[in-house]
């Protein structure tokens, strides 16, 4: 039995490194399958998806609609409006490029929601492939390997699997940071325009290269930095920026009214706060939110901003002190504090808040950095058990709007 299991080790490793994470995301969308096949079978006419629903209605199910609205019927020039005269729910909230190319793959297979399925498969599995040449060098090929294996398998894992841009998204981010990592800034320029209209997060990149750059200028005596290399870290920089905002004035075009994109974002806000929401103001939502939820969970209101100042502190100390996640490099670190910055500045924290939150994924290197092999099957079992939460709560019971994914 020992030399059964060298010698199938033995194997694993000189098999090519593309082809073992083939085989464990492959391995992981089978479980992923099953566990929404067993959803399926618990859904209810209650459900969002009725009883006995297929998986096709999954891949197009919550926000995979307003991609396919986006493909077949653009973007409205007039804003609709609810009873109350507010802008109501619409498709502005959703950027083209991952629903104009499941419509282009979608011609080819018959239907948007193959081509969303099939985008979102492929752009997975190059997004592992990614995520193990970003971390293969800052925690070795082996942790790297179970970081992708966490990413792969992991609680939000039904997202390689339906019409949602994430997987297109996160795929473009691991290449965008790769490429800064390797000082290769020149790539920058298509990644960032291609990445600012596939889904929100771009403001975020824009203020990563502004603190990769001031970390590379602070140290250019010990880690040279070239006229030309300070030149691209500025321009992608502001290219990012002006990305990040031009939705916004493509929107005020299109409707006419320059706060289109804000007024539909904040339309999905008016669920949560009692009385409606006058506008936008960078951070009010976690802190209404925290008090929205420690009184959903009957508890004082004024402790939330408490547990929120908490949770921040929390956070910002593991960025940087913990010593797994020293370990995956500043860059990296600097990401992840500038994605947690930008979600605390424009997001409300609702149901979606585990999905917003997979940009952090580079993350899962610091639970594989070289532990016990107790612990690495531990963090899997810990996965595997929140994707069934996720997905039993979010397709089989799924019925209102605080069980959108």
């Amino acid at each position: 039995m020992a030399e059964l299991a060298l010698s199938t080790a033995r194997r694993w490793a000189r098999t090519p490194t593309a082809a073992r994470i083939a085989i464990v995301y492959l391995t992981a969308r089978i479980v992923t399958t099953t566990l929404l096949v067993l959803a399926a079978l618990q859904s209810t006419p209650l459900s969002r998806f009725g009883a006995a629903p297929g998986l096709a209605d999954f891949v197009v199910g919550w926000d995979a609609q307003w991609y396919w609205t986006v493909a077949e019927y653009g973007y409205p020039t007039t804003l609709p409006l609810t009873d109350g005269g507010e802008v109501a729910e619409n498709a502005w909230a959703f950027m083209p490029v991952f629903a104009y190319l499941a419509k282009g793959v979608g011609l080819v297979l018959g239907s948007w929601g193959a081509g969303a399925l099939v985008v979102s498969l492929v752009a997975g599995y190059l997004a592992c492939l990614a995520l193990h040449r970003l971390l293969r060098d800052r925690i070795g090929r082996s942790a790297a390997m179970w970081a992708v294996v966490f990413f792969a398998a992991g609680p939000l894992a039904a997202m390689f699997q339906v019409g949602y841009a994430e997987t297109l998204f996160l795929l473009l981010l691991f290449l965008a940071l790769d490429a800064t990592t390797r000082r290769r800034y020149a790539l920058l320029y298509p990644l960032i325009l291609v990445m600012a209209f596939t889904r929100p997060g771009i403001l975020a990149f824009a203020l990563f290269l502004g603190l990769h750059g001031i970390v590379r200028w602070v140290h250019r005596r010990r880690d040279q930095l070239s006229a030309a290399e300070v030149v691209h870290i500025v321009a992608a920089g502001a290219l990012a920026v002006v990305c990040g905002f031009a939705w916004q004035v493509i929107a005020g075009i299109a409707t006419g009214d320059p706060g289109a994109y804000l007024a539909t974002e904040l339309s999905w806000r008016r669920h949560w706060i009692l009385g409606g929401v006058d506008g936008f103001i960078p951070f009010e939502g976690w802190v209404q939110a925290s008090q929205f939820w420690f009184a959903q969970w009957g508890m004082p209101q004024e402790w939330g901003p408490v547990a929120l100042v908490l949770l921040v502190t929390a956070v910002g100390a593991a960025l940087l002190y913990s010593p797994q996640v020293r370990a995956l490099g500043t860059d990296l670190r600097l990401w992840s504090a500038s994605y947690v910055l930008y979600l605390l500045a424009v997001f409300f924290p609702q149901s979606s808040t585990f999905r917003l939150l997979l940009p952090l994924s580079p993350l899962w290197g610091a639970l594989a950095v070289p532990r016990s092999r107790w612990w690495r099957w531990g963090v899997l079992g810990l996965c595997l058990l929140g994707q069934w939460f996720w997905i039993y709560h979010v397709y089989a019971l799924g019925n209102t709007f605080w069980q959108v994914p």
